[in-house]
């Protein structure tokens, strides 16, 4: 089982930037393929952006492309959402998502374990 915790999530204004955490339970975290997916009000949940647990494979959905970068600390079992030049759009809760499969994988159903979410909100 593998339990996740998002934070810093916060009310900003457009053009700042926010750093999301995902913190993670199990010992073996770097083995883990980690995701952020979102989810606004009224809309599906969607991918955001993907970490390979070696961090030599990222993947980000195109509307963050150059604005959101993805990393990772194994030392910490620790993932982090940097966020900049935050837009009214990106306002969500963010959710990260951890699974043990190999490659790129980007369906929600696919992930194994989910954090609670963190609410990211924007003002415009």
């Amino acid at each position: 089982q593998v339990h996740l915790v998002e934070s810093g999530g916060g009310l900003v204004q457009a053009g700042d930037s926010l750093r999301l955490s995902c913190a993670a339970s199990r010992s073996t975290f770097s083995r883990l393929n980690i995701a952020w997916f979102r989810q606004a009000p009224g809309k599906e949940r969607e991918f955001v952006a993907h970490i390979a647990w070696g961090g030599d494979i990222i993947m980000y959905t195109d509307s963050v492309k150059g604005r959101f970068t993805i990393s990772r600390d194994n030392a910490k079992n620790t993932v982090y959402l940097q966020m900049n030049s935050l837009k009214a759009q990106d306002t969500a809760v963010y959710y990260c998502a951890a699974t043990l499969r190999g490659g790129i994988i980007t369906g929600r159903g696919l992930y194994d374990y989910w954090g609670q979410g963190t609410q990211v909100t924007v003002s415009s």
